[in-house]
């Protein structure tokens, strides 16, 4: 899979851009705060329809602009992909794959499949456990569309289920629905806890490889799936068991008027050398994982789709010392990577196919 162009209209700083990158490391240099993460951004809001860095879509349009507009051209095994996303001030976002307009904003998951990693992912360790599902989340609702409709499922029922929660008190009556709640949260949350499994179990061993290679072979690194429900249970049989335990908490979910157990609760262990790394790891180490753990993506999507994602740097060669930067080149030779720095000698010698000088919104190819 490889992206031919990327284009852009009013788009953060950008009036237009029209750029086609390389199939092998394309480079966007240039000062900070001239347009260079938002190119990457813009490729990452076409693989899983937000972006990275905010929640509102307003923020993307340039100012003083009522639209933006970002066109992504996608070559993969089965053919061309054309993104198409238009965002607008006063209504919701359009998406087009194709020409063809999408009804449902999971249908855009898998035409695009991409690994961002920025400067806040080597917080991913360290940082507490809301992080590391975002991590997931957004890596498995690529693969498995299915996943991200669950996730949508789940917090809706969350949601209701939650104010429901903190209205009983005033309101008891209200109880009388909490079975149908538990029972939207048990199905949907069963098929979320089962595919994380899966694929940290994947992510586990891939990533345990790739660390011991960055480390020298010093260091032993082993991932978990740490649940909220104690359950070793499958399909079925792993509803029910969520449905028992929303049961057995009601009364604590009443008294704190929040829902204790399920997937929004879980986390992602981290061992390095028998240690938990997310407390006693130093910021070298953590770092390290970090980059094991989006390094290990790239290798599951692949497995999965059978084809390399795309992969997205934001300025975090300066952020690696020399030796993981090697390491980290040296493993993309199948992969098309896009890269944003200040300053190339943080590339470190990486065989650069094409180089991008990017200036307040304007990015212009070198020759």
């Amino acid at each position: 899979m490889r992206v031919t162009r990327l284009q852009l209209h009013n788009y953060r700083n950008y009036t237009r851009a029209d750029i086609a990158p390389c199939p092998g490391i394309t480079v966007f240099h240039g000062d900070n705060a001239q347009g260079k993460t938002a190119l990457l951004e813009a490729v990452y809001l076409c693989c899983i329809g937000r972006a990275h860095r905010t929640k509102h879509d307003k923020e993307l349009i340039r100012w003083g602009e009522q639209q933006a507009r970002v066109q992504l051209d996608v070559l993969r095994q089965d053919g061309s992909h054309e993104i198409d996303i238009l965002l607008s001030s006063t209504a919701r976002k359009r998406v087009k794959v194709n020409a063809a307009q999408l009804s449902r904003s999971g249908e855009l998951m898998g035409h695009v499949n991409g690994v961002l990693f920025s400067p806040e992912d080597l917080a991913l360790v360290k940082d507490g456990p809301g992080a590391r599902r975002r991590f997931i989340d957004m890596e498995l609702s690529q693969i498995r569309p299915s996943y991200y409709y669950a996730l949508q499922r789940y917090h809706r029922a969350l949601t209701q289920r939650g104010a429901l929660l903190r209205e009983a008190g005033i309101k008891p009556a209200l109880l009388s629905s909490i079975d149908d709640w538990d029972e939207q949260l048990a199905i949907a949350g069963a098929e979320i806890i089962a595919q994380r499994r899966l694929f940290l179990g994947k992510l586990d061993q891939v990533a345990g490889a790739i660390h011991r290679d960055i480390s020298g072979g010093r260091e032993q690194l082993k991932l978990h799936y740490e649940q909220s429900l104690r359950s070793d249970e499958t399909d079925n049989g792993l509803v029910e068991a969520f449905r028992m335990a929303l049961l057995a908490a009601r009364e604590v979910d009443l008294r704190r008027q929040t829902t204790t157990i399920g997937p929004h609760r879980d986390d992602l262990g981290i061992v390095l050398n028998g240690v938990d790394a997310r407390a006693y790891g130093s910021q070298g180490q953590q770092r390290t994982c970090a980059l094991s753990l989006k390094l290990s993506e790239l290798h599951v999507m692949h497995e999965v789709s059978g084809e390399w994602p795309v992969l997205m740097l934001d300025d975090v060669m300066s952020e690696l010392d020399p030796s993981r930067r090697r390491q980290l080149f040296s493993m993309l030779r199948d992969v098309q990577t896009l890269v944003t720095c200040t300053d190339t000698s943080d590339l470190g010698g990486a065989r650069v196919g094409m180089m991008v000088h990017v200036h307040d919104g304007v990015a212009t190819t070198e020759e």
